[in-house]
């Protein structure tokens, strides 16, 4: 198993689970990958900080069941009825709640009470969901369509664009609607909020996401009896006489089957020629987009609510992260640590942390007027510049499949045909198929750890 991310997990697990002896390797420290944590400095203690701010939806039924195999269900929350509160400048708080009727009409109280649309936008709304659950996202002609072009065709305005649609669609595709594939789209808003009522219900950790991803995932794994061996790169993958042959630092070993579940660059510079029935330049073509995270420390609570959307403004997302990263720890109460969740953010991934300063503080005093008179105990922000793959247009035919040309050799990765965007949701269900490609039976593939090696397994540079 190569990558210890979601998807590494989840295939590791799936293998283990079928009888197999598998081995992971992860070149980080950690597991969990873009879905971890890590410690900071911070006053005269620590920070848990998450690499990003991930949610879950109650539809997500491959990410939960992963939570329910590493013991830790009861780490997070979900909440009884989908209820996003959105805010303004200077504009009391509105909110996006579903109603107990049956899917599409479960929104409709709350489309009709979208403020910040005039009634002739809102009235649109309802007719462009319901033409959007008839999409057929499998079909190749509507991945090569733009969503935002698909919005415009069928009655929505700018402002509906920019104040519901990318509200929902920038966090979950991490791409604006103008540049990002029908299908995709299409898959999010019919899956979430358009065919069954209570599967758009928002979850999220109430744990650091390395309790999850890293420590509940060691434990599980190795109770499976998956050898772990993190801070360690695979620097070749190559077919053997019997199996496959994997660099590792010094090692050279011999595995049976392999699973590849790392990201496009590092996917197409390990598998051999020929692994992927995909064009040139497919890694270019899939490209990436960035994700910008601005973490504020307040003396005082501003936010009275778990999380809330932004509208006019810079802040996309902000969430309470105080009880999460250990805040009081640090900082007495009632001090609040907010994160603001900056998706698509291709303009602001370059900006000094000062220039983001000065932008962001602003913004969320004008959100959030309890924000004013509070004094600002720490500021700092961190970037994953490569987060995603970019969801444009023509997004499907650069994604494979988990079974590769090769035999023995299968991938995994939020990238690869999953159906789904880039979410912990899309890591999980392809590590299930990579897993089910080598391991769906018990007895068809085995996967030799360094403690059972074959006798072609050879260590390089021992003494």
């Amino acid at each position: 198993m190569v990558g210890g991310g979601l998807a590494g997990i989840t295939a590791a697990l799936r293998c283990a689970d079928a009888g197999a002896e598998v081995t992971l390797f992860e070149g980080r420290s950690r597991l969990g990958g873009v879905a971890g944590s890590f410690r900071r400095a911070a006053g005269d203690g620590v920070l848990d900080v998450d690499t990003g701010q991930h949610v879950f939806l109650r539809c997500c039924s491959a990410y939960r069941g992963l939570l329910d195999r590493l013991g830790v269900a009861d780490l997070v929350t979900l909440q009884d009825r989908l209820d996003i509160p959105v805010h303004g400048p200077g504009a009391r708080p509105g909110r996006l709640r579903r109603t107990g009727l049956p899917a599409p009409l479960h929104m409709g109280a709350a489309l009709l009470g979208h403020r910040p649309l005039p009634l002739r936008d809102r009235l649109r709304l309802g007719v462009a969901a319901l033409a959007l659950r008839g999409v057929d996202a499998a079909d190749p002609a509507t991945d090569a369509q733009s969503f935002g072009a698909w919005l415009g065709a069928h009655g929505q305005s700018p402002r509906a664009v920019d104040t519901l649609w990318d509200l929902v669609g920038i966090a979950t595709l991490n791409e604006r609607a103008r540049g990002a594939s029908l299908a995709l789209a299409a898959t999010v808003f019919q899956l979430g909020l358009l065919t069954d009522a209570a599967a758009g219900d928002i979850g999220w950790a109430r744990v650091p996401l390395g309790r999850l991803h890293d420590e509940a995932a060691r434990r599980a794994l190795r109770e499976a009896g998956v050898a772990v061996r993190t801070s360690t790169k695979v620097r070749s993958l190559h077919p053997a006489d019997q199996g496959w042959q994997i660099e590792v630092e010094e090692e050279e070993l011999v595995m049976d089957g392999v699973i590849c579940a790392v990201p496009p660059p590092a996917a197409h510079t390990l598998l051999p020629d020929g692994a992927l029935d995909l064009p040139p330049g497919w890694v270019e073509g899939l490209g990436s987009s960035p994700i910008v995270n601005v973490h504020v420390v307040y003396d005082r609570t501003v936010l009275n609510t778990p999380f809330a959307a932004g509208i006019d403004t810079p802040v996309q997302w902000v969430f309470d992260r105080t009880g999460q990263s250990g805040l009081h720890r640090v900082h007495p109460a009632p001090a609040q640590y907010l994160a603001v969740s900056l998706s698509a953010a291709d303009d602001v991934i370059g900006e000094p942390v000062a220039v983001l300063r000065e932008r962001m503080l602003p913004a969320l005093v004008a959100l959030l007027p309890a924000a004013r008179d509070a004094e600002v105990l720490e500021f700092f922000v961190t970037r994953e510049p490569h987060a995603t793959f970019r969801p444009a247009p023509g997004t499907a035919a650069l994604r494979p499949p988990a079974r590769t040309a090769l035999p023995g050799l299968a991938v995994a990765g939020a990238w690869t045909a999953t159906g789904w965007p880039a979410t912990m949701e899309g890591a999980v269900r392809s590590g299930e198929a990579a897993a089910d490609v080598l391991c769906g039976s018990a007895a068809r593939t085995r996967m030799t750890s360094p403690g059972r090696r074959s006798p072609r397994t050879t260590v390089r540079g021992a003494a």
